[in-house]
């Protein structure tokens, strides 16, 4: 039997003993002055510099035409709701408080935290938008540590991850494993390019499958995005027999929103086995027989009731 893993306890450190006191944080922060000039050619204004409190790193305060800041290419879309609670309370306060975090691409600014700000400030027609200018651009690919402002869902997480892999792609070859923590999670990079397929998967049911049997892999970027792709349709191909079932299994009048997550529990060959390292494609294979052979007269009611868990829908 594996050994569980016994949890790591971190060590409290002493009150006020890590990173920079006040004045070093006031002190010349360096790299600033060579950045600061690209800003004023950008028609853009340096209003401070300072060092980091935690990292001691070098951040600049800068106020930048509006039209010149854009959302990194591979994140998520904005979401109409929040945009609009911002334009409200933005305009109730006459008030922007809360600056944008940019990083300078080419003559332009990419915001890997701070989109729904940006739009909401754009729609309000504002010329300018005041950021936290990070000099280190590698930050634009640290969207999923830095990204506060609105929780992700599964589909949204995982699309902006498979979009940064490919953006990473066309600059890197180095190996996926080696960006594994601004991906996260590596069963993120296959459903996301699940998801570009098929928008509406239901992949929340899939994610306890493949949390356990999907790892980073030890290939350069180009070749893993295409690896990440091909898995993707393997996941497709076991969820159209899923869907399958479900609709026979609605065909003899079963209504529950919990049938999907049932049905992918029941073909799940791992479900309780105790193992920590599997194959990808053995498991799945198992698990696409599985389906094939599913017989829904076995299939009771209550058992349905009994094995309910998240519905299929809340991703």
């Amino acid at each position: 039997m594996a050994k569980k893993k016994q949890a790591v306890r971190r060590k409290k450190p002493a009150a006020a003993s890590v990173g920079l006191s006040v004045a070093e944080t006031r002190a010349t922060a360096r790299g600033a002055d060579a950045i600061a000039p690209a800003v004023e050619r950008d028609g853009g204004a340096v209003l401070g510099s300072y060092r980091d409190p935690f990292g001691g790193r070098t951040v600049l305060i800068v106020s930048l035409p509006i039209d010149r800041v854009e959302p990194t290419p591979f994140q998520r879309d904005p979401s109409e709701p929040h945009v609009k609670r911002l334009m409200t309370v933005i305009e109730t306060l006459g008030r922007f408080l809360d600056p944008i975090i940019v990083v300078r691409k080419d003559d332009r600014y990419w915001t890997p935290n701070g989109n729904h700000r940006l739009q909401a400030m754009k729609r309000l027609g504002a010329k300018a938008v005041v950021a936290l200018l990070i000099p280190e651009f590698e930050v634009a690919y640290q969207i999923l540590a830095l990204n506060t402002e609105k929780a992700h869902n599964l589909r949204e997480k995982s699309l902006e991850t498979i979009r940064m892999a490919r953006a990473l792609a066309d600059e890197s070859r180095e190996s996926e494993e080696s960006f594994a923590f601004q991906f996260e999670q590596p069963f993120y990079l296959t459903l996301g390019a699940a998801y570009e397929s098929r928008p509406r998967l239901s992949g929340a049911v899939y994610q306890s499958v493949l949390r356990r049997i999907d790892d980073f892999l030890e290939m350069p970027l180009p070749k893993a995005v295409s690896e990440r792709e091909r898995r993707a349709k393997v996941v497709l191909a076991i969820d159209d027999r899923v869907t399958a079932i479900v609709d026979k299994l609605k065909g003899r009048g079963l209504t529950s929103p919990y049938l999907r997550p049932f049905v992918v529990a029941r073909v799940n060959p791992i479900r309780f086995s105790k193992a920590t390292s599997f194959d990808f494609d053995e498991v799945l294979d198992k698990m696409s027989a599985s389906a094939g052979k599913f017989n829904i007269d076995k299939v009771k009611p209550e058992e349905v009731t009994r094995a309910s868990g998240p519905p299929a829908d809340e991703d």
